[in-house]
Order: structure tokens, then sequence, then C-alpha cells
């Protein structure tokens, strides 16, 4: 059986659960999962780019391109 056929079934079983617990430990797990899998992509920062993103952020600040307070709360409110 090919992944999209085992995703189908899967879809097909999930959308017949009427007990809302087994619904509430199967987001609980896929939750967990991707976590897991994004951890285990995530590499380290080099010095370098680390020292790169400092040197950028102090120039922004020291160029006026940045956001205050009242602005980003407000950019922020838009993502919901």
């Amino acid at each position: 059986m090919d992944l999209q056929t085992r995703k189908l079934s899967f879809i097909q079983e999930f959308l017949r659960i009427e007990d809302e617990a087994i619904i509430k430990s199967l987001e609980k797990m896929l939750i967990k999962e991707k976590a897991a899998i994004y951890e285990k992509n995530l590499k380290p920062m080099s010095v370098e780019h680390y020292n790169a993103d400092i040197d950028q952020s102090l120039e922004d600040s020291e160029n006026d391109r940045g956001l205050d307070i009242q602005d980003l709360k407000a950019e922020i409110k838009k993502w919901r």
C-alpha cells in the first residue's frame, strides 16, 4: 500500500471515530511526533552566522530599521 492510499485509509478511519478521548490522544501524538521531527532536523547556528545576525541587528537599529512596540503589537494582531 503506497503512502497516499495509507493516508486516505487513515483519514477514513479517523472520520469514523466517535470517542473524543481517542481524537485528543491522536492530536497529542501528532504534535509530539511533528515536534520530534522538527527538532531532529535542527542544525546549530555557526558562530559566524550568529555574529553576522548580531551585526545586522545593530546596523538595523542604528539606521532606525525596526518596529516600535506599538507597531509590533498592531502587526501581531493582524496575524490572527
